[in-house]
């Protein structure tokens, strides 16, 4: 037993030392390749780290990102947030400027990995944790969308509403914001929600949605479904049609997916909520350049959604 478990300490710190060789590796490259190309030092170094279920979204996010580090003349490299790999867990000992972290771990565990970065400055986008000290929050207000996500529905659905709300891994943003999220939708809607807003949660299959309409909409009463990723919208959209209820079940998405805005069009989705990834990465470079560079950046920068419905469609 005790050789098993030296052996486990001696593959974990094979593992550590991996992960923090690969990022000292890739900052060294940065440098150098910035050198080769003859641009003027670089003013700072920043890592992001992003959930390892990247999507677009997250590309998005990185996008953004890129854009405002080549405005201010700093090198940014990207790395996953998976415990496993413990890449966040290094963070500290790779003489990185600043690091920016969009969490998706329970608030307990990313406020633990956040702590460890001790005197790097850090911007949090996404998903906001909270703590005695609060880190800068890049974001949309989670609570405005759920007042808005309400209003559209109170719009579409006529009578009493019986919602349900689908949450999932792809988005682990918005699930990580889940009651605020509710509070928004039960205050804009008030005596009209017939019953709790029923809950459910899909993993990272795209098809899962597909799977989780089959079982949920034989059930009496549930005339309104919001979803909060994209590729889960486009496999409700499909399942509705699949199931011939086009029309009975009003269905809001997320994401401005063309398939999405096609199946407002064609009336097969009511609505979809769209946020600003590219802008959440911009400003999130740009208020670690600012916390680095000053000492202090805004508490907090709301890069806000759009509803488009069958009205406003593009």
């Amino acid at each position: 037993m005790k050789r098993l478990f030296r052996l486990l300490i001696i593959v974990f710190s094979i593992l550590s030392l991996g992960a923090f060789l690969i990022s000292f590796y890739m900052i060294r490259n940065l440098y150098i390749r910035h050198s080769a190309e003859g641009n003027a030092p670089l003013n700072y170094h920043f890592s992001l780290y992003l959930p390892d279920n990247q999507n677009a979204f997250f590309t998005e996010i990185i996008r953004g990102a890129e854009r405002a580090a080549a405005e201010a003349n700093a090198a940014i490299s990207i790395h996953s947030i998976d415990p496993g790999k413990n890449e966040l867990e290094m963070a500290a000992y790779t003489g990185v400027d600043g690091v920016i972290v969009c969490p998706y771990l329970e608030d307990a565990l990313a406020r633990r990995q956040l702590e460890k970065l001790g005197q790097i400055p850090v911007v949090i986008i996404n998903h906001n944790i909270p703590n005695d000290q609060p880190w800068p929050f890049i974001g949309a207000n989670n609570f405005d969308m759920g007042r808005r996500l309400g209003a559209e529905t109170g719009k579409i659905t006529d009578g009493p509403i019986r919602l349900a709300l689908v949450y999932s891994d792809k988005a682990p943003g918005i699930y990580g914001e889940r009651e605020l999220v509710e509070m928004g939708i039960a205050n804009a809607l008030g005596d009209r929600l017939e019953a709790p807003i029923l809950e459910y949660r899909t993993n990272l299959n795209p098809l899962d949605a597909e799977a989780l309409l089959y079982r949920l909409l034989p059930r009496a009463g549930i005339n309104t479904i919001i979803f909060t990723d994209a590729n889960d919208t486009l496999a409700a959209a499909q399942t509705l049609i699949d199931m011939n209820l086009v029309g009975q079940v009003q269905v809001i998405g997320f994401g401005d997916d063309p398939g999405i805005l096609e199946n407002i069009r064609k009336g097969v989705i009511a609505a979809t909520v769209v946020t600003n990834p590219e802008r959440i990465g911009y400003e999130a470079v740009r208020s670690l350049a600012a916390l680095r560079s000053t000492g202090y950046t805004s508490t907090s920068i709301d890069t806000g959604i759009e509803i488009i419905d069958w009205l406003n469609i593009r």
